[in-house]
């Protein structure tokens, strides 16, 4: 924990942020652990980002998380970034230091990566290729989360083909870059696949890539958690494979801001996902 004698405050920025979850999240976990502390939401223009991050040190606020539109210009504020968090080009924790620096990381990867190792125990990263759909922010925290855990093929595919080939050249020769319209050859054979568009979210256009070649083995996630199982999973599902929704992300990745600016590591079990679901 980053605070002295004073009550930690800590929160989550983006514009908008009516819609986080995080708020429910965080509050559920003080109250649980008997911490003193707060966590609030806060709406910031992108104009302010710079003036609001270096006021809420001073208010006794310990860190943030960061969500849109901030993620990416938060790493230009901030006075050290981790390794993680610069090879995805974005954050989405920042801390603030006792010595007055401000430091970003970005969690999304592991809490892409606890979140299946929750959901599908007998998950094998190594056993086949992976396909990932959309080339954004998400996207780029999967598949370095995906290569790190020995991911030795990303088949990859984008509405707007130079988002994904961007990619490829910033993660090298394992990504394999498709057109969308043949994105549906990409399953044949994959292990892993993955939805980190917003495709089949709630008021979101319908994620409409024929599955027909989707392998009965594989391990399928969809980074889209309202509703919490879309139609991607549920097509997933009847053909047999073994499915994981896109919560557990959001819980597992709150976790490490939580511990460093309450000193005290949340579980994330079954009654976290309740009190958000219900919140």
């Amino acid at each position: 924990m980053t605070t002295g004698a004073g009550i930690p405050l800590a929160g989550v920025i983006g514009h908008p942020i009516a819609h986080s979850r995080s708020p429910a999240l965080h509050g559920y976990w003080l109250k649980r652990y008997g911490i003193k502390g707060h966590y609030i939401p806060m709406d910031v223009a992108p104009a302010d980002l710079a003036d609001a991050l270096n006021i809420l040190p001073r208010l006794g606020f310990v860190g943030l998380n960061v969500t849109l539109p901030h993620k990416e210009e938060v790493l230009k504020l901030a006075d050290v970034v981790s390794d993680r968090a610069a090879l995805i080009g974005a954050a989405n924790t920042l801390i603030f230091r006792r010595d007055g620096r401000i430091q970003a990381d970005n969690t999304d990867g592991a809490g892409f990566i606890a979140n299946l190792r929750q959901g599908a125990p007998d998950w094998v990263p190594t056993a086949g290729p992976a396909v990932v759909f959309g080339a954004g922010g998400a996207a780029r925290a999967v598949i370095a989360a995906l290569l790190e855990t020995g991911v030795t093929e990303i088949r990859l595919t984008n509405r707007t083909r130079p988002r994904a080939e961007a990619l490829k050249a910033d993660f090298g020769a394992k990504l394999v870059v498709e057109d969308w319209v043949q994105a549906g050859n990409m399953l044949e054979g994959a292990t892993t696949v993955v939805n980190t568009t917003s495709l089949g979210m709630s008021g979101k256009p319908e994620f409409r890539i024929p599955l027909d070649a989707l392998e009965p083995e594989a391990t399928v996630t969809d980074l889209v958690y309202t509703p919490l199982r879309t139609p991607f999973l549920e097509q997933a599902a009847q053909r047999g494979c073994h499915t994981v929704d896109g919560l557990g992300m959001l819980l597992h990745q709150a976790a490490p801001g939580f511990e460093r600016w309450f000193g005290h590591r949340p579980e994330v079990d079954a009654d976290t996902r309740a009190a958000v679901l219900t919140a």
